[in-house]
Formats: structure tokens, C-alpha cells, sequence
């Protein structure tokens, strides 16, 4: 449609073209716009497309399942100058869900450590973990992987992927880290997300592990993501089985030397793990 000019009778179709073009560039801006938050959400959430679920714990039976998780028992000590004793007897099943319970007992730390090396084993994949950690100076909760091969090769040959870390001391952070030879102990390969009191309620940890890349997410945001321009022996020992560890330990090297005495029992609770792989 074409306009006049009540006073000279001339056509304003200049005026209403360069209109319609503003119209247009509002429109643009606005799709890009669109369109850069639907990239920036599917680069930074977790998605399963493509994935098919090959196995899951979700902690319903009596007792532990043995067929999938073992106790790993050590002294205080054992690593990281941790100060518990891990024994057999603390882990609990109730209302479908894992409880890993640290305590202080007869002037002891005690917990847990459970392992699914040798029974249950992925190479490549997409990890969830729902939990809720305990709070408290003092604690040191983690769910992590192995390398299957680390008792041929050694730490940090086998490779370690740390899915989840928090430690009491720092209460709003959790870290997503990678340890390799080219990086372990004070590793520049980790990520930090702060959660307001993140021990307050459940919360999903994932990763999602390729040939090409490692990436950890909290709630489907993404933490941090691992890709070597080079892969060899020293950045990338994670073409190889990995197993399972999930674990409250207490003080130590990360932990700090203070515990505050009225936090226990600290228990992580997990309400279950899903393994999903490519189809």
C-alpha cells in the first residue's frame, strides 16, 4: 500500500519503505536473538539424544546389590591423609535410596567407600547421579571414576574423572575435575559451579564422556568440558574402562584439618545412577 501526502498530494512510499525495512531489521534482531539463546542452551544443557540407557541402580532392594557394588575398606590414611576408617557397616537402604553414613565414633571417624570395579565397567558414555551431600566443615563427599587398569598402571595413569567434589569447608562450590598425567593433585583441568547451599536438596550430577571430549554438568548446566588438542598417553588415558566410586571421606588434604564435631552422622544420600551409551 501506497500513501499520500494530504498537503502535496505526493506519495510517501520512501518514508513507508524505509518503515517496513526498520520493521524488518526489528524482526531480524529479534530472531537472532532468539536464536542465540536456543545455541546457548543446547551448548551449555546436557541432552541424551542418541543415548539409550544400558544400566541403573536405583537402590530399591533390602540390601546393597552385590552384583554391582563392592565395599573398599582402608585405614585412616589410606589417601590424601584422610581422617576415616572405611568399613563394611556404613551404608543403609531406605525408601529407595543409598545412604553413605560418615560418623564419630569412640573417638573415631568412620564411612564409606563403594566401588563397582570389576562388575560394572563403561567406556564412553552418559553418567547421572541423583544425590544430596552432607554439610558440614569437615566432610569430603564424591562420586567419580577410575580407570579399570589402575592396578596394572597406577594414579594417575588409569585416569580419573571426578563427576562430583565438595568440600565443607567451601560450602556454596562444587568441582568437576579431570586427572591425567599431564594434570593431577592441584589439577588446571576442573571446573567450579556455585550453588546456594547445593547440600539442601538433591540435585542431578552427569557427565558426558566421548572419544573426543569429557564434560560434567550440575542440573543439565554445564560445569566444565575437557578436549585435549592432543591425545596420548599423558592427556587421554580415558579410552579404557572406568569404574564407579561413590565416597564420604572427612578431613585431609583438600578436606582441611578442621571438623566441626556436630555435624555427624553426614551422610550422602544417592536416590540413584543411570549409565546411558550410544545406540
Amino acid at each position: 500500500m501506497i500513501t499520500l501526502n494530504n498537503a502535496t498530494g505526493k506519495s510517501n512510499s520512501k518514508h513507508y519503505c524505509s518503515f517496513h525495512i526498520l520493521l524488518n531489521m526489528k524482526t531480524i534482531k529479534k530472531a537472532c536473538a532468539l536464536l542465540l539463546i536456543i545455541l546457548s542452551i543446547n551448548g551449555f544443557s546436557q541432552s541424551k539424544k542418541g543415548y539409550s540407557l544400558v544400566w541403573e541402580d536405583k537402590f530399591i532392594d533390602a540390601g546393597l546389590d552385590t552384583t554391582n557394588w563392592s565395599h573398599e575398606t582402608a585405614q585412616p590414611g589410606w589417601v590424601n591423609n584422610e581422617l576415616q576408617h572405611y568399613t563394611n557397616d556404613n551404608v543403609e537402604l531406605s525408601d529407595g535410596k543409598l545412604l553413605i553414613i560418615a560418623k564419630k565414633e569412640n573417638n573415631e571417624y568412620t564411612s564409606a567407600r563403594l566401588i563397582t570395579k570389576g562388575k560394572r565397567t563403561f567406556t564412553y558414555g552418559l553418567v547421572e547421579i541423583k544425590a544430596k551431600i552432607p554439610q558440614g566443615t569437615g566432610t569430603w563427599p564424591a562420586l567419580w571414576m577410575l580407570g579399570q587398569n589402575i592396578d596394572e598402571v597406577g594414579w594417575p595413569a588409569c585416569g580419573e574423572l571426578d563427576i562430583m567434589e565438595h568440600v565443607g569447608k567451601h560450602p556454596h562450590f562444587i568441582h568437576s575435575t579431570v586427572h591425567n598425567p599431564s594434570g593431577y593433585g592441584a589439577t588446571p583441568y576442573t571446573g567450579i559451579l556455585e550453588i546456594k547451599n547445593p547440600f539442601d536438596k538433591f540435585h542431578i550430577y552427569g557427565m558426558e564422556w566421548t572419544k573426543e571430549f569429557v564434560a560434567f554438568y550440575i542440573d543439565g548446566k554445564l560445569v566444565y568440558r575437557y578436549k585435549p588438542d592432543v591425545k596420548n598417553a599423558n592427556t587421554w588415558p580415558f579410552d579404557k574402562p572406568c569404574f564407579l566410586i561413590f565416597n564420604v571421606a572427612i578431613g585431609g588434604d583438600w578436606g582441611g584439618p578442621d571438623v566441626d564435631a556436630n555435624l555427624f552422622p553426614a551422610i550422602m544420600t544417592v536416590d540413584w545412577v543411570k549409565v546411558y551409551q550410544k545406540k
